[in-house]
């Protein structure tokens, strides 16, 4: 991928004789990364003696060989003051390859997991195949992004490779930061006119934490303002930021068209098939170093369920072998251990779990059996197993309240309505969500939801809706922290998208919410500008719906942590009041065509509403109070024509949109039928 410019110092008698050259791959380029053996290492090894290797600068070039981390490989290997420590007892897998696709969202990486797997064969020529198939859950396909992490496992010259779908939303990071020790590498995808993005910074800065491989894959490169020159160099600057060492920062780089499912070491030559893909995976990324004589080692990594088969751990078998119908020690995080019976065991072949008698080290693995374990636990032999470190996942940074429905409609449509029910449905979701975390409330039916972004919660309370649940939730807060008496809140870099003559407005709005310009640049797209701002949390909540009306419904916002910061002051998020009913009933058209002129309705005639719903937005500050059921008075005069009632289009807000707009003095009722906003009766009383 790259060349490395290195100044070449020889020590005659005691002075330093400066020259600057150019160390190419040429002499290595048979490398196998996996196995550090390279044709030429005898040469090379001559030529570094009594000389002085220091590096200067890297610069990309998409000619060079793919294998020059070798250099520096070497480089430390013979100058460096201390081996590496001892792996005798370590063994290499060479049958098998453990990668996760790691990207933002929108990079493709789904659509490339379903060119990867038409072409492994998984499926029969005369198949129908939908697409994004990894995106099993409903809401998924809905919303057109991942949000689980997924297990599937391909073949390609008699190696299997087990492929990890992971999310690219950051408020879905802790799936991330979960499966990544599952593997050894991972492919990086990286859009050809987008570039890297907020999102490719955080999943790449944990793989690289790792010591992960990371081959780069630039997507979409038959789109006709691919600039894929630009995008491999950015590509490379967020490497050196994160600290990447000299050998992740020799990156190979594959480009790629998902959709077409074609992939090459060149953008102009793409190959007819995935099949450079493939190679490039079975050379760079690392054969699994492990012990499979030693006491069994496996981390519970993910969950899921099955009908029949109940509770499913997910994990890779780090040491030892675990087999079908084995007694194993379950090991938590606080050293207690207990003993439980694994009833079935699973490997993953092609798009399904397939039976298997036992699973060696280096494999990833489902089991069944095993009801109450959770994920960062440690199964381990009976007799002499140890636990391994548990999982560590960013901490929350949003919370809701969610709590029993008190509406007057309360009731009426959900299966599951009590408090009992709703604490033991929040409670089950920690099992599987670790970026999550429950609290119990200040009343017995109140439950107070943390999680890493407004996303990651509407996402659970859909999921919750859909199951038949009715409940309601405050407004979103941020998580703020008290260090050396001084009260600090968490900050995210914006970046937002916009076209030019929409600057002004997207700037002042930004602004306004006490952000922070950090850079200002044009886009790879036409007549586009790109702003980055760092500012507070709390002025992100309800900032997308703010954005597309400023912008005209064009800008795109895209958000990334940054880390915890002074308190920036007060922000008013909303300048608008609410329109609120003051009578229960059915609206009608009536009543509604003079309660437009007061701002913009949420609802048509024929609703059912209840006394303190909110049915529109007020055009002026504060709330305003309007009777939306009235009904044209009935008389025994005719009239020589009826008014003609003209009434606007309601704004069809959505869950996430309602979860944006309300304030502190509001809330909204989630049922499986219907979501709707209202006013807190309980602050209405102490008002």
């Amino acid at each position: 991928m790259a060349a490395l410019t290195h100044s070449v110092v020889p020590v005659l008698g005691g002075g330093q004789v400066g020259r600057t050259g150019v160390v190419k791959s040429a002499a290595v380029s048979e490398c196998s990364p996996s196995t550090s053996r390279w044709t030429g290492r005898n040469q090379f090894r001559q030529e570094l003696q009594g000389v002085k290797l220091t590096r200067r600068n890297l610069t990309v070039s998409r000619k060079a060989k793919p294998c020059a981390a070798a250099v520096c490989a070497l480089a430390v290997e013979e100058l460096s003051e201390s081996p590496a420590p001892s792996r005798k007892n370590l063994k290499a897998r060479s049958d098998v390859r453990n990668i996760a696709i790691i990207a933002h969202v929108d990079h493709g990486k789904t659509t490339l997991v379903d060119g990867m797997l038409r072409q492994a064969k998984v499926f029969r020529d005369n198949q129908a195949m939908q697409e994004r198939i990894m995106d099993s859950n409903d809401l998924e396909r809905e919303r057109g992004i991942t949000i689980l992490s997924k297990n599937t496992a391909i073949r390609y010259k008699g190696t299997k490779i087990n492929i990890i779908d992971t999310p690219g939303h950051s408020d879905f990071g802790g799936e991330v930061e979960r499966v990544l020790n599952m593997v050894d590498g991972v492919l990086l995808l990286v859009d050809s006119v987008e570039g890297p993005m907020p999102q490719t910074r955080f999943v790449l800065k944990k793989a690289l934490e790792l010591g992960h491989t990371v081959i780069v894959v630039v997507n979409k490169v038959d789109r006709t303002n691919a600039r894929v020159d630009y995008v491999v160099n950015t590509t490379f600057e967020l490497f050196l930021e994160l600290n990447a060492t000299d050998e992740q920062c020799d990156f190979q780089v594959v480009y790629a068209s998902g959709i077409q499912g074609k992939a090459g070491l060149e953008p102009t030559n793409l190959a007819d098939d995935l099949g450079p893909l493939f190679e490039t995976v079975l050379r760079c990324i690392p054969e699994p170093q492990v012990s499979v004589d030693a006491p069994l080692q496996m981390l519970v990594t993910n969950l899921d369920y099955d009908e029949h088969k109940g509770r499913i751990c997910i994990g890779r078998v780090h040491a030892g072998t675990i087999n079908r119908a084995q007694e194993v020690k379950v090991c938590t995080p606080d050293g207690n251990c207990r003993v439980a019976k694994v009833s079935e065991l699973f490997v993953y072949e092609n798009f399904a779990r397939v039976p298997a008698d036992s699973v060696a080290a280096g494999d990833i693995c489902a089991l069944s059996g095993l009801e109450d374990v959770q994920i960062g636990e440690t199964l381990a032999d009976k007799l002499e197993g140890v636990a391994l470190p548990t999982i560590k996942v960013e901490e929350p940074t949003v919370k809701m309240s969610f709590s029993v429905n008190i509406s007057p409609f309360a009731g009426r449509e959900g299966k599951y309505v009590t408090s009992r029910n709703l604490r033991d449905r929040l409670y089950r979701e920690l099992e599987r969500n670790l970026a999550m975390k429950v609290e119990d409330g200040e009343t017995a039916d109140t439950f107070i939801v943390s999680g890493r972004g407004t996303l990651h919660l509407t996402i659970l309370i859909e999921n919750m809706r859909r199951e038949g649940y009715e409940f309601m939730i405050g407004p979103p807060k941020v998580i703020n922290q008290e260090v050396n008496g001084k009260k600090l809140e968490p900050f995210e870099d914006a970046i937002v998208e916009v076209p030019q003559e929409y600057v002004g407005a997207v700037v002042d709005l930004l602004g306004r919410r006490r952000g922070q310009m950090l850079d200002m640049q044009a886009s790879g797209l036409e007549n586009s500008t790109v702003v980055k701002y760092r500012m507070p949390t709390r002025g992100l909540l309800g900032l997308r719906n703010a954005l597309l009306t400023a912008s005209r419904g064009t800008a795109i916002l895209n958000t990334q942590f940054h880390g915890f910061a002074e308190w920036a002051g007060d922000i008013s998020t909303r300048e608008q009041g609410s329109l609120v009913a003051f009578e229960t009933g059915t609206s009608t058209s009536y009543a509604l065509f003079s309660c437009q002129d007061r701002g913009q309705l949420f609802l048509g005639p024929g609703v059912e509403i209840y006394h303190g719903q909110i049915i529109g937005i007020h055009q002026r500050p504060g709330d305003l109070a309007l009777n939306a059921c009235k009904r044209k008075a009935a008389t025994n005069v005719r009239s020589n024509k009826e008014a003609t009632v003209v009434l606007a289009t309601p704004f069809d807000f959505s869950l996430d949109d309602c979860v944006e707009y309300i304030q502190e003095d509001e809330l909204v009722e989630v049922t499986p039928l219907n979501v709707r906003m209202c006013k807190n009766p309980k602050m209405q009383k102490k008002r």
